[in-house]
């Protein structure tokens, strides 16, 4: 079955779900009128539908390669990565002064998703450079602003970011690669990252590398580390790609999944790099990005449960097996239908999730509030780990109403799976996703999370008028969480916190999703939201009660027994 952009779920969730109108009433965004967003969104799903989507297997089949040091994309990436390009969708959030169109972030969350549904090996690569461009927008100097965003934007160059080395994973502050200051206001940066995703390509002139390294002197840990701009080509006094840098693709990296993505082993060696931000403040810099891409992970989880579910919706709908009252298809047996709503349902608890998170980000970039600011905060690590997650699930229940055929990689089922699995594990793992959440995210004494609880229980209030059974287990769901959210702030050792952190987050996506269903249902109430709203909230939301036992057990029993004893 061929993708079809979800455009009837982004204007339902858009109109009556996260409020956007707001967005859109503000100065800032005063253009992103519903008919504009409307229209972009349409584009941008034909786009994915048409030209994105017939290269998913063929990133999956025709791996990128590494040849005589040269990176070979898969066949037609070059002319997908085109299309999205000349579209403008490598950056429509950016700033209109570097060429950028200045949308909100919901429209780019929203745009995003649809391409990673439709390809995400390829996807993966403009997100990256969004990331880029938001970190140079907020911390480059005006020099480098004005030769990099406007080619970052217009997709002739691309970005990465290179964090990971062999010794240091998510501990950022162990690595080791090094800058020295040449004396002319640039630096060599010598070292060697793991996991770069898209490195390199063979279609975009030049590949912008944000590069963090120690400069001389720096005190351990990441409080010395500084983040550096290293550009494959050396710009040329016209701003054009000049002479090759000192840097180089050691290897690709052989993966279970997203094959048409080459993820490359760097090496920098004593390759020319500019100093972004000011110096041993790196991690702040490159926060800025690690934050806008935790929330497109998130969307990339989204996407692929949207692609995964579509697929298995289409095979079952043409599968014809046993026997049923409701018809002759699989899709009419009560446990296929369970997994297929399922699917449903979470996805578009995800999704809402995310365009809520984005929601929040457009409104504290045109109001400047601090509450917004504290929201979508909180969000992100919800959207990422719920996101991901859904994709994860969501695929994988797509391989067993394959049946057998799942296992079989011509159906092309085991290929989301395989591709989306990573996502819970780069820009943050989901577990510190929930170890932030619980952390630094309930440091302002759960200001942030007692607003959305408020929020929710006031929305539950109004539609116990039309939906009372939904609205009343919807609210005492957010009671139950708000208990919880008491119990971890009293909680004075962080261990105690820690050890529930991930079910905490779980649950809190749980009452997320049963609120935006439920507003869903309030605004088509009868029709098939309604319908998809009961199933989630009778049979999904109630996992929260586990969780939440699980989220107050503390963290003695996770070591009460022996290391010894536990590899026994």
């Amino acid at each position: 079955m061929p993708y079809r952009a979800p455009l009837t779920d982004y204007r339902l969730i858009l109109d009556h779900v996260v409020d956007f109108a707001q967005v859109a009433r503000t100065d800032r965004f005063a253009e992103a009128t519903p008919e504009t967003v409307e229209a972009i969104l349409t584009e941008a799903g034909k786009m994915c539908e048409e030209v994105l989507a017939p290269l998913q297997r063929n990133g999956d089949l025709h791996p990128a390669a590494l040849e005589n040091g040269i990176v070979r994309t898969s066949p037609g990436f070059a002319d997908g990565y085109r299309a999205i390009a000349e579209g403008g969708w490598v950056a429509i959030a950016a700033d209109p002064d570097h060429g950028g169109m200045g949308l909100p972030m919901a429209v780019t969350t929203a745009v995003n998703e649809m391409m990673a549904a439709a390809c995400l090996s390829l996807q993966l690569n403009p997100l990256m450079t969004q990331g880029q461009i938001e970190a140079l927008e907020h911390h480059a100097s005006d020099a480098i602003k004005a030769l990099y965003l406007p080619k970052l934007i217009s997709g002739e160059w691309s970005g990465t970011m290179n964090l990971t080395e062999p010794q240091a994973g998510s501990d950022v502050g162990a690595l080791t690669s090094k800058a020295e200051p040449n004396g002319d206001g640039t630096f060599a940066i010598t070292g060697q990252k793991i996991y770069i995703s898209w490195g390199d390509n063979d279609f975009t002139e030049n590949v912008c590398h944000l590069v963090l390294a120690r400069l001389p002197g720096a005190v351990a840990g990441t409080k010395g580390i500084s983040l550096f701009l290293v550009p494959k080509r050396i710009p040329d006094a016209d701003g054009n790609p000049g002479m090759a840098n000192s840097l180089k693709v050691v290897s690709l990296e052989h993966k279970l999944g997203l094959h048409g993505s080459p993820t490359c082993v760097m090496s920098y060696e004593g390759a020319t790099g500019w100093l972004v931000g000011e110096e041993n403040n790196g991690m702040r810099a490159m926060f800025t990005m690690m934050n806008n891409a935790r929330l497109g992970v998130g969307g990339q989880g989204i996407g692929v449960a949207e692609a995964a579910f579509q697929h298995a919706m289409a095979h079952a709908l043409e599968r014809r097996q046993g026997t049923s009252l409701h018809g002759y298809s699989i899709a009419a047996h009560a446990d296929v239908r369970r997994m297929l709503m399922t699917m449903k349902a979470d996805v578009f608890a995800a999704r809402s999730i995310a365009l809520a998170c984005a929601t929040a980000i457009d409104m504290q970039t045109a109001t400047g509030e601090d509450h917004w600011a504290k929201r979508a905060a909180f969000l992100t690590p919800i959207a990422k780990s719920f996101g991901t997650e859904t994709g994860v699930d969501v695929a994988n229940l797509g391989i067993q109403v394959h049946g057998g055929m799942g296992f079989v990689e011509e159906t092309g089922a085991a290929q989301f799976l395989r591709d989306v699995r990573v996502t819970t594990i780069y820009e943050g793992t989901n577990g510190i996703q929930a170890m932030d959440l619980i952390g630094r995210k309930l440091a302002d004494g759960g200001d942030a999370a007692f607003r959305l609880l408020d929020e929710i229980e006031a929305f539950a209030e109004t539609a116990k008028g039309t939906v009372p059974d939904l609205a009343e287990a919807v609210w005492q769901a957010s009671e139950t969480l708000r208990e919880t959210t008491e119990w971890l702030l009293d909680q004075g050792d962080m261990d105690e916190r820690s050890a529930g952190a991930v079910p905490y987050l779980r649950a809190f996506a749980r009452l997320l999703g049963g609120h935006f269903h439920l507003r869903a249902a309030m605004a088509e109430p009868g029709s098939a939201r309604e319908v998809l709203a009961r199933f989630y909230i009778e049979r999904l939301l109630p996992e929260h009660t586990g969780l939440l036992a699980h989220a107050m057990s503390g963290a003695g029993g996770l070591y009460a027994m022996s290391l010894d004893d536990l590899a026994a």
